[in-house]
Formats: C-alpha cells, sequence, structure tokens
C-alpha cells in the first residue's frame, strides 16, 4: 500500500523521523517531557505547527465532565503522544481512540523513546 492511501502517510513518516533523531541525540533513559519537548523543538525546526498540552473539553448531555490533554497536535492533523515504557498497552491505545474521538482528528502516533531504536503505533479512527 503506498503512503497516499495511509492516512497523513507522509506526515507521519516525518513525525517519525524527527523523533529518530531526537532518540539518536539525546539516547534513551530519560523522561517522557524530555523527548516531548525535543520533539517539539525538532518538529519546529522542520516547519510544523506543534501544539503542547492543548485541552479539549469531554461533555456529556452537554456538561463538561472532564478535560484531556493530549501531549502534542502536529499541523492540526496528528496527535503525538512520547512514551517511555516497555510496551504500548490496551491502556494506551485506548486513550488514543478517546483523544481522536474527543478531537475530531483521525491519526495519533504513540512513540516509544525507551530503546535505541525508536518503536511507534498508528491509530486510526
Amino acid at each position: 500500500m503506498g503512503t497516499d492511501k495511509i492516512i497523513h502517510g507522509d506526515l507521519s513518516e516525518r513525525i517519525i523521523g524527527a523523533a529518530m533523531t531526537v532518540l539518536n541525540k539525546l539516547r534513551p533513559g530519560l523522561n517522557e517531557k524530555a523527548y516531548e519537548n525535543a520533539l517539539v523543538i525538532e518538529l519546529r525546526k522542520l516547519g510544523f505547527k506543534v501544539e503542547q498540552q492543548r485541552r479539549f473539553d469531554v461533555r456529556y448531555d452537554g456538561v463538561v465532565v472532564d478535560t484531556l490533554v493530549p501531549d502534542l497536535i502536529v499541523d492540526d492533523r496528528v496527535i503525538v503522544d512520547p512514551k517511555v515504557t516497555e510496551n504500548f498497552t490496551e491502556t494506551h491505545l485506548a486513550q488514543m481512540i478517546g483523544y481522536l474521538a474527543i478531537t475530531d482528528l483521525r491519526l495519533a502516533l504513540l512513540l516509544n523513546f525507551k530503546f535505541a531504536d525508536l518503536r511507534w503505533k498508528r491509530i486510526v479512527r
């Protein structure tokens, strides 16, 4: 399947490439916030619009019942969530599906900075 068939294929490839650059420079062993902040710098250097910790109201019958705060939103199209974890869990995936539903976006990227090789997962709504 070509990247033209994948939702935001080119954008997600460039985000993953930026994450690889960050991991190669910082190396594994830091906390998630370090990678998140470095990724913001790297993505902005590449010309992307990056929103950090944007807040979204969760409504039930018109009443705000919670607030979701995705780590990063890139170019108003992709949620990016840096992690430092052994493995992505069902909880991580469920959180991204919830973020996609509330933000009305179609793609989230989980990025794992735990190991020397970047691991990632695309979650599509």
